[in-house]
């Protein structure tokens, strides 16, 4: 049985394997044609056609693969996850380890728009079950977390529910932005994302870990580290077995060599910190990667 690229971290990573692109199909192709029309006649019939079909269908799957390693989609779907979950694991043991355990991480997608974004705001600097009560109870009492319903409570309202005062001013403001206008998140998700990333970066309330969150989660960017997510830095802490917690700086160093699925890496950590804090287990039929350690 063929042994996939994914499954193959020399093929897939190995800066010369530029022949395996979709550019270098009419070379290879009409090279091996020509070997055929040459030397591979046999009754009088050329046989180019059988075996150079079989040929070009390896050829086209190899390139495909190692086009989809180093190109992403924009947004992660299940099949891509699993492709970078398997990229990583090939190429770091640590990772590899924790998928060898606990088998691919969750998606973890949140729909994009207005409800994302206070979601994101009510889990900044508390536990994630906290906020998560406090999302609940807001979404319960308005029958759904909308702007029009956030700006209608205003920010006595949104007090009187548990938001800090900071918090509600937050939310607040972001439903006056989203009403008037000056805010259209649809239009934003189709904007290049350093663009896209300064426009959430000038609302009030939204920092670069909140919008890193909103680009990892809900527009499913698939090469996004959240900056100063503590849950990331004891997890990467843990599993590089460092003496301390690593910066910023740090952690960006070590997730650049996980580039162009850093976002799949820290769900992967996600995945270990939970899981070693007993808040995570294995769903039960949960796909498993499997993994082709270099030689």
């Amino acid at each position: 049985m063929r042994r996939s690229i994914l499954q193959n971290p020399h093929l897939a990573h190995h800066p010369q394997n530029s022949f395996l692109t979709i550019s270098s199909f009419p070379s290879i192709i009409g090279l091996w044609i020509q070997r055929d029309f040459l030397y591979g006649q046999k009754n009088g019939t050329p046989h180019f056609i059988r075996v150079n079909l079989i040929f070009v269908s390896w050829i086209l799957m190899l390139s495909v693969e190692t086009h989809l390693l180093t190109h992403p989609p924009r947004a992660l779907t299940h099949v891509s996850l699993s492709q970078g979950a398997g990229a990583l694991g090939a190429q770091d043991p640590d990772l590899a380890s924790i998928l060898d355990q606990l088998g691919e991480p969750p998606l973890w997608g949140r729909r994009p728009g207005f409800p994302a974004l206070v979601q994101i705001i009510l889990e900044q600097q508390v536990s994630l079950a906290a906020a998560r009560t406090m999302y609940r109870r807001l979404n319960c009492y308005l029958g759904g977390v909308t702007a029009e319903g956030i700006y209608a409570l205003q920010v006595t309202g949104l007090r009187e529910l548990g938001l800090t005062r900071q918090k509600a001013d937050y939310c607040h403001g972001l439903a006056v932005r989203v009403l008037n206008g000056s805010l259209n998140l649809t239009a934003m998700a189709r904007l290049p994302d350093d663009v896209g990333r300064l426009t959430l970066l000038a609302i009030p309330g939204l920092g670069p870990w909140s919008v890193d969150i909103y680009y990892l989660m809900a527009l499913r960017r698939p090469d996004v580290w959240p900056q100063g997510d503590l849950a990331l830095a004891i997890a990467l802490c843990e599993v590089k077995r460092m003496d301390s917690l690593p910066t910023k700086q740090a952690q960006q160093a070590v997730a650049s060599g996980w580039t162009p699925w850093r976002s799949i890496a820290a769900r992967i950590l996600w995945m270990h910190y939970l899981s070693s804090r007993g808040q995570y287990s294995p769903q039960p039929g949960k796909k498993h990667i499997q993994l082709s350690r270099p030689r």
